[in-house]
């Protein structure tokens, strides 16, 4: 018994036609949802690493 191609949903697993990559307009806005967090989480670590790195330099070179 051969089983007809097909992918899983990113978000909840159902399978789904090749073509597609989400089974529900629900699916999709999760994951477009996750994508902005993810994408606001990474904005955040990279301000905190610059502000990181300014601090460190202004201890640094400081004169005493």
């Amino acid at each position: 018994m051969a089983v007809e191609a097909h992918r899983h949903c990113a978000i909840c697993g159902r399978p789904i036609p090749m073509e597609e990559s989400f089974c529900s307009d629900q699916c999709q806005e999760a994951y477009q949802l996750k994508q902005k967090q993810v994408s606001k989480q990474r904005k955040m670590l990279l301000v905190l690493a610059v502000i990181f790195i300014v601090v460190y330099i202004f201890f640094v070179i400081k004169p005493f």
